[in-house]
């Protein structure tokens, strides 16, 4: 049964879950039991926001078979490395294959969950991801920031406020990402102590 929307208390809802979404607790479990068994190898990655579901799995891929060694002595691609056309070949058959079923699973998510979904696969320790969202946030700035901002257009480093607005929240989070993970874990508790409210009343 799904859970009720949650009333809102004191201060910040918590964590990476708005008040006024159902809870995205039980996601995985979810996709685990409604997603084919042969699509991916082993269980997908989930990763999830306010505004969306990404699921990326593993593809299971296989080598294609090589003609017998030549006795030229020329070097060789190692024999675990899965050639450029063959991931590129593999990734346009599970995208295309899989649409249909990856759309309706969408919808079922969209409706149990209250966020869109976004599908991605991982083939050989690299990372592809289909559509997804660009959220835009909106954000008021005082003249110092904007002038960082503006210091990253003017030199090229980015093409517009927006983009260097982006750009500087992705270098925050890469070299922040064990913090933030730490912060997103202590507001999940604060969550689940919000949730089960006071003791013997």
């Amino acid at each position: 049964m799904r859970n009720e929307h949650r009333g809102r208390g004191f201060g910040r809802p918590g964590g990476w879950q708005q008040a006024d979404l159902p809870d995205p607790a039980d996601v995985p479990d979810w996709f685990a039991g409604r997603l084919p068994s042969d699509w991916f190898t082993g269980s997908p990655v989930i990763e999830i926001d306010r505004d969306e579901i990404v699921v990326v799995g593993e593809l299971p891929i296989s080598q294609p078979e090589k003609p017998a060694e030549s006795e030229s002595g020329a070097d060789e691609a190692p024999a675990d490395k899965v050639p450029n056309a063959t991931k590129e070949g593999a990734i346009a058959r599970f995208r295309e294959s899989t649409r249909p079923a990856r759309m309706q699973i969408a919808n079922e998510a969209q409706q149990r969950y209250g966020r869109s979904v976004a599908w991605g696969i991982s083939v050989d320790g690299q990372r592809y991801l289909f559509t997804h969202l660009a959220v835009p946030v909106m954000t008021r700035l005082r003249q110092p920031e904007r002038k960082v901002l503006d210091t990253l257009v003017d030199s090229g480093v980015a093409r517009s406020r927006a983009d260097a607005l982006a750009w500087t929240v992705k270098l925050a989070g890469k070299h922040a990402e064990a913090w933030l993970e730490e912060l997103r874990g202590a507001m999940r508790k604060v969550d689940d102590l919000r949730s089960e409210g006071p003791q013997g009343l």
